[in-house]
C-alpha cells in the first residue's frame, strides 16, 4: 500500500519534502558512525517505510542497484540498525528498521567500542610483556634503559586504565543503566 493513497497530490508532495529533508539529514550524519550517506539515506528511507521492504522494493524506489542495496542493507544488519523479518506468503527476505534510536546507539558504538578495547589491550598487553623480557635481558645498572622501560609502562598502565573505564562504560550502555543518569525523554 503506498503512504500517500487517498491524499491530495499537492499535499502528498509536501510530506515528501518534510520526509526528504530528514532522510538527507540522517544520510549527512551517518558519517558519525562510519557509513556512508548513501546507506544513511537507506535508513532515512526505510525508516519512514511503514512496512518492510525486499531488496527489489529499496532498489527501484531509491533508484540503486540490487548489488548496492544488498551491501548498505548488509551494513545495517550488521550494524544491528535494521532487523530481517518474517512476511506472510513472501519467498524474499524483508527489511525494516529498528526504530529504537537509542538501542541503535547502544548496539552501533558497543560493537564498535569493544573491538577497538580488545585490539588495544591485546596491543598493550603484549607491550607490557616485551617490556618485561627487555629488563629481564639488560644489562646490570644501564640506568637510562630503565627509566625508559618505566616511563614506557607508566604510560602503558594508563592506557589500560582508560581503556579498562571504557569497557564499564559499554557496559553502562549495554546494561541500560546509562538512562539512569541520563533519561531518554
Amino acid at each position: 500500500m503506498n503512504d500517500f493513497d487517498g491524499i491530495a497530490p499537492e499535499e502528498a508532495n509536501r510530506v515528501r519534502k518534510v520526509r526528504e529533508r530528514v532522510i538527507d539529514t540522517i544520510g549527512k550524519n551517518m558519517d558519525l558512525y562510519g557509513i556512508t550517506s548513501s546507506i544513511g539515506h537507506l535508513y532515512g528511507y526505510m525508516y519512514f517505510s511503514n512496512d518492510p521492504m525486499t531488496l527489489d522494493d529499496l532498489s527501484q524506489s531509491m533508484g540503486m542497484s540490487k548489488t548496492s542495496m544488498s551491501t548498505g542493507v548488509r551494513t545495517l544488519l550488521d550494524l544491528k540498525m535494521i532487523d530481517k523479518v518474517w512476511g506472510k506468503g513472501s519467498r524474499k527476505d524483508l527489511y525494516e528498521v529498528t526504530p529504537d534510536w537509542h538501542q541503535n546507539f547502544t548496539d552501533f558504538f558497543s560493537i564498535k567500542w569493544r573491538k577497538a578495547v580488545e585490539a588495544n589491550m591485546n596491543a598493550l598487553s603484549k607491550s607490557l610483556k616485551d617490556i618485561e623480557a627487555i629488563r629481564a635481558g639488560q644489562e646490570a645498572g644501564n640506568e637510562k634503559l630503565s627509566e625508559l622501560l618505566a616511563t614506557d609502562e607508566a604510560k602503558i598502565l594508563e592506557a589500560v586504565k582508560y581503556y579498562k573505564w571504557l569497557l564499564r562504560f559499554i557496559e553502562t550502555l549495554e546494561s541500560g543503566r546509562i538512562y539512569d543518569i541520563v533519561p531518554k525523554e
